[in-house]
């Protein structure tokens, strides 16, 4: 019977071991069984590769020597496999040259153990890695619950359903254009859905008023820019993202908020995330106006390059970003004819 959510009883944390060796197995399993693990055992790469994706694994101890797939390689795969998550692996061998450890941590392996080894040394790297992973998880999960409301949020409004998830993905095709690392795009996507988190603060009416706004609720609006930046403040791993949130609606003249920043005094991420914004506020449909077309949209991007409100070198290169994705979607359509 599975346990209820809550229950006292919790899951043995759960180790994949893969030496070619029956003697390596057999000790190894021995020493994580009398540990308390749940021991997973396979004598070749390609049987842990079915044993790791048809069961739930914590930290995998792989020995470099093997035949076929030799260690290096399985550890480049489940890396690989949990591209988007922490993933533990020991590599276990007999090997101490300098460039044998270097190679294990070009493919990905977080520990090393010698051969012979120290088992109280093996079960404290391996609880040790475990507890990093278990933090990993519970920061994913408290990441999710951040960007799902951040989307269930926009949801009140009709008019920018979608908006930030949309700014997301433009935002992360930006920064791939401007030759970010995927880490940087990784965080222009979470920076855009999360850009106007701080409106969860701003009542329903307010966002959806179709008259001009007074002054104080311009005002109430515009703090929105520093509510987000609180909301996300006490997950660490969103501590880059914080000046993106806090300064997306600076401008390059310096007339913008909250903090008055002028030209690159504005973090380049935050330049960048506003053009993406203004590009899909432009294009959405709103209360008080209809969308523009992309192309009336990239014509004002060009009329108003020194206008003030953006970096005009990134304004240029986001233009020719979307003409080139235009003339991608004409080459395409053309293909099909």
């Amino acid at each position: 019977m599975t346990p209820l959510h809550g229950s006292a009883i919790q899951e043995r944390p759960s180790v994949l071991i893969v030496d070619d060796l029956w003697s390596n197995l057999e000790l190894l399993e021995a020493i994580f069984s009398n540990a308390g693990f749940e021991v997973f055992s396979a004598r070749d790469a390609y049987s842990a590769l079915s044993i790791f994706e048809s069961h739930k694994i914590d930290i995998a101890i792989v020995d470099i020597m093997m035949p076929g797939m030799d260690g290096y390689e399985l550890c480049t795969k489940l890396k690989s496999l949990t591209e988007k998550y922490f993933f533990p692996v020991i590599l276990l061998t007999a090997l101490t040259d300098r460039e044998s450890r270097i190679t294990g941590l070009q493919c990905g392996a977080d520990d090393f153990i010698s051969k012979p080894f120290d088992t109280t040394e093996l079960i404290i790297k391996v609880r040790s890695l475990i507890k990093l992973k278990t933090l990993q998880d519970e920061l994913e999960h408290s990441e999710n619950v951040i960007l799902t409301l951040a989307v269930a949020m926009e949801a009140r409004d009709p008019y920018t359903r979608g908006h930030s998830t949309r700014v997301g993905d433009l935002s992360k095709s930006f920064a791939s254009f401007l030759g970010f690392g995927k880490r940087e795009q990784e965080v222009m996507r979470k920076a855009g859905i999360l850009h106007d988190i701080g409106k969860i603060g701003v009542t329903t009416d307010l966002l959806c008023k179709e008259g001009k706004l007074t002054c104080d609720e311009l005002e109430a609006i515009k703090r929105h820019t520093l509510m987000g930046e609180e909301i996300c403040r006490p997950l660490v791993s969103m501590r880059g993202i914080l000046p993106i949130i806090r300064n997306h609606h600076e401008r390059w003249d310096g007339k913008g908020f909250p903090d008055g920043l002028q030209g690159e005094e504005i973090p380049v991420n935050a330049r960048i995330l506003s053009i993406a914004d203004s590009f899909d506020a432009m294009i959405s449909q709103r209360p008080y106006r209809n969308g523009r077309s992309m192309d009336l949209v990239i014509e004002v991007f060009k009329n108003e390059k020194h206008a003030g409100q953006w970096d005009p070198s990134l304004l240029d290169q986001f233009v020719e970003m979307m003409d080139a994705m235009h003339d991608e979607r004409i080459s395409g359509w053309s293909s099909l004819q």
